[in-house]
């Protein structure tokens, strides 16, 4: 019997290469905006590298104060961070060797196709990006799915509905995740190893880690995945 391999996640804005590791590594990969939206957070910012050092690109999010809000119903606020992102790129990015690979397809994104939902707009991206890598794991969106009252419960029962044999999760969740729950329904519970990545030529003098995964494809192109774990 083929083994299947599930991952689920919530979205990120336009994340970290490990992230996409992670999609690389399943057959598999479950959207989970049906999560929290939570502030200071992945889900509407992360970082990229610029003359003056590491710079947060954030986009400006809707936020219903004390309501419990999920991801998937989080809307995008107001119009100008949209120029701003893409000229922030294009400025610090335009002279890395493969930054036209996918700047008319970004400058698409941000200036023709008017994205309101942060979700769609993270998908939106994630989607670019596993097409330029070559990554051809099936990406699913939680709603698709019968969901829990219990966190644990609902991956679970995602994991069954895909008839998954293994569950794969971030190494972060392995001091909170429910094990015997996977354990009684005979998945196998695995963790992603995001220790130990390489460096790569960057501009602006030494090497920055963990930033948005374009400063990885602007810099080594299709050969990024020389500077990943499980993308080939």
């Amino acid at each position: 019997m083929k083994i299947k391999k599930v991952a689920i996640l919530q979205s990120n804005y336009i994340p970290w290469r490990g992230y996409f590791d992670l999609i690389s590594l399943v057959d598999e990969f479950v959207i989970f905006d049906e999560m929290q939206y939570t502030k200071r957070d992945w889900r509407n910012r992360n970082r990229i590298k610029t003359k003056d050092g590491v710079l947060w690109l954030t986009v400006p999010v809707e936020v219903k104060g004390k309501y419990f809000q999920n991801i998937r119903e989080t809307k995008i606020n107001g119009e100008s961070w949209r120029n701003k992102h893409w000229k922030t790129l294009e400025f610090n990015y335009i002279k890395s060797k493969y930054f036209k690979d996918l700047a008319d397809e970004i400058e698409h994104i941000y200036l023709e196709e008017n994205i309101t939902s942060l979700s769609k707009l993270n998908r939106r991206f994630i989607d670019l990006i596993c097409s330029y890598l070559g990554i051809k794991t099936c990406i699913r969106d939680s709603f698709e799915f019968s969901l829990a009252n219990n966190k644990n419960e609902r991956l679970v029962n995602i994991c069954r509905e895909l008839e998954a044999s293994e569950y794969v999760s971030g190494p972060k969740a392995a001091s909170y995740i429910d094990k015997k729950i996977f354990e009684s329904n005979n998945i196998k519970l695995s963790f992603a190893d995001y220790s130990g990545y390489s460096e790569y030529n960057q501009l602006w003098g030494g090497f920055e880690k963990n930033l948005s995964i374009l400063d990885l494809i602007f810099n080594c192109g299709k050969s990024s995945f020389k500077y990943m774990k499980y993308v080939n």
